[in-house]
Formats: C-alpha cells, sequence, structure tokens
C-alpha cells in the first residue's frame, strides 16, 4: 500500500482487481458506490484492465469496507 501525507493527514492509496465489469454501467455503479463511503478522495475505473484505484483517509475508512461495497454492488474483488 502507498502511503501519501496530505495536510496531515494519512491517505492510502489501493489498486483492486474487479471482476464482472463489462460496461460503462458497471464503471459508473463501482465508481458511486465507492464515492459515497467516508474517507474515500478519489476513484479510477480502468474497465479495460478491470482494475480501481482509490485513495481514502485511513482515519475514517479501511479497505476491506471499500471491497464489501463493491461486492455487495455484484462485482469479485481482488486486492494487489
Amino acid at each position: 500500500m502507498d502511503h501519501i501525507s496530505l495536510q496531515g493527514k494519512i491517505m492510502m492509496k489501493k489498486i483492486l482487481k474487479v471482476e464482472g465489469m463489462t460496461c460503462q454501467h458497471c464503471v459508473d455503479t463501482v465508481t458511486e458506490k465507492v464515492t459515497m463511503i467516508t474517507g474515500v478522495t478519489n476513484v479510477m475505473v480502468n474497465l479495460e484492465e478491470k482494475k480501481v484505484s482509490i485513495e481514502f483517509e485511513e482515519s475514517k475508512t479501511q479497505l476491506e469496507k471499500i471491497s464489501h461495497q463493491i461486492i455487495e454492488a455484484g462485482f469479485e474483488v481482488e486486492v494487489s
């Protein structure tokens, strides 16, 4: 995991492999579900590579919660 310090906050940057995304609607769904989590500051979804790059405040949320939201939306998650 990459740690980024931003204005005294410890930020994490993580890339997840997400299986089951097949179209722009899937991208929009994953983006929406992850963005609504408190502490997430940036989400970038790459449909072709089936990867989701996430930046979040470690003190406000954990990777497990983010993964759970994606799984609840109907996708499979693998932490890389």
